[in-house]
């Protein structure tokens, strides 16, 4: 992260604020690369070619019943007018609504390289929405923060400033108000969950330092009624620290040192799973991970997110 000028606001230091200009100035990147078969077929690597999930379909035409055709299609109205069998025919529906989580908690406001996670979860659900409004679908908004935001999904650019907003607004609240413990992230994702239309999607960006009680039984839960993806945000820190003693400071008033090696006596290695551990239990749930390193910049994250929103 830049070093805050002398007499200047470090909470205004890049990296560490928010600013909604900067997260709808990222639209350009969103735009990248996203032809007709990006939006049309997956985009993971792989040898099989899928089709876009979606919530249903849409009617596109009425023509004469033919050998073959499902009866399930038969169109009443037109049959009876004409007094001949006729069907309708379908295409696929492109609209999506995808709820973004935001973790804004007091243990993703840390950050040792360019930006703290907070900002880089941010960044990263930003260039998502973008890609989803492009693409003609719908994006909303819930916040996991000392004081929670939600928006119900929203289609086109004025549905995303408005998101890029709310981010912006929460952040800075977050970074003001006190360090307490982190709250569960299971009663977020419930009301994350209850803004989204049946067959919507959701995705959380978080380092999961601490889900919270009852958190991988929700996450359980949600998969099997909707679709749900992770982004797990982490710092070059906590993947490789350099070793030496660092100061440390909770938010009940203890202060020391400790030593971030696995020989430590106070166990801080087995205290922080490494990120693949971390994602572990909700892979096996069927949920989507994808992890983004704070270090990267939004340039570095543009193509992730591209091969996020080919699965949504």
């Amino acid at each position: 992260m830049a070093r805050p000028l002398p007499g200047s606001d470090p909470l205004k230091a890049p990296g560490i604020a928010l600013e909604a200009a900067a997260l709808m100035g990222l639209r350009h990147l969103a735009r990248r690369g996203a032809g007709t078969a990006t939006r049309v077929r997956a985009g993971l690597p792989g040898g099989l070619v899928t089709r876009r999930r979606g919530r249903g379909t849409e009617p596109d035409d009425v023509r004469p019943f033919a050998e073959g055709d499902d009866v399930r299609h038969i169109d009443r109205n037109v049959t009876a007018r004409t007094g001949s069998l006729h069907v309708r025919t379908h295409h696929e529906e492109r609209d999506r609504a995808v709820v973004l989580v935001a973790d804004f908690r007091p243990s993703m406001l840390v950050g040792t390289r360019r930006a703290l996670r907070s900002v880089a979860a941010a960044e990263a659900l930003a260039l998502l929405g973008w890609r989803i409004v492009g693409d003609g679908g719908r994006v909303g908004l819930c916040v996991a923060a000392p004081e929670p935001a939600a928006l119900p999904p929203a289609g086109g650019g004025r549905g995303m400033a408005a998101l890029c907003q709310a981010l912006a607004r929460a952040h800075e609240r977050a970074l003001l108000g006190p360090l307490d413990p982190d709250p569960p992230l299971g009663p977020v994702l419930e009301r994350a969950r209850a803004l989204l239309p049946a067959g919507g999607h959701l995705v959380l960006a978080s380092a999961l330092d601490a889900p919270g009680e009852g958190f991988a039984e929700a996450v359980a839960v949600l998969a099997e009624r909707i679709s749900v993806s992770l982004i797990l945000v982490s710092d070059p820190f906590e993947r490789a620290a350099p070793p030496g003693l660092y100061p440390y400071a909770t938010p009940d008033g203890r202060r020391g040192t400790a030593r971030p090696a696995k020989e430590s006596a106070k166990g801080l290695a087995k205290a922080r799973p490494a990120p693949e551990e971390r994602v572990a239990p909700y892979t096996r749930l069927g949920v989507a991970t994808l992890r983004v390193d704070s270090e990267m910049g939004p340039e570095g994250v543009a193509p992730l997110m591209e091969r996020l929103d080919a699965v949504l």
